[in-house]
C-alpha cells in the first residue's frame, strides 16, 4: 500500500495530466479510475488517523491518553 503522501503525489500528477486536455479518452478513463481509487485510499487513511487522534485525546478523566484505537472496535 502506498503512503498517504505517495498517493497525494500521484493524484497531483493525474490532475495535472488531465488538466492539459490532450489525454486520449481511453487514458483519461484509466486515469480517472486510478484517481478515484487513490482518493478512496486517502480517505480511508485519513479516517483511520482521525480515529487514532480521537482515541489519543480522550482519557477517562479527559486528559490525553494513548490507546490503540482498535481495542474498542
Amino acid at each position: 500500500m502506498a503512503s498517504f503522501e505517495q498517493s497525494l503525489r500521484r493524484l497531483d500528477e493525474i490532475v495535472k495530466r488531465m488538466e492539459k486536455g490532450d489525454v486520449p479518452l481511453e487514458e483519461a478513463l484509466s486515469l480517472f479510475e486510478e484517481g478515484t481509487a487513490l482518493v478512496g485510499a486517502c480517505n480511508a487513511q485519513l479516517d483511520n488517523a482521525e480515529l487514532k487522534v480521537t482515541q489519543l485525546s480522550r482519557g477517562a478523566d479527559g486528559s490525553p491518553e494513548e490507546k490503540d484505537f482498535t481495542d474498542e472496535i
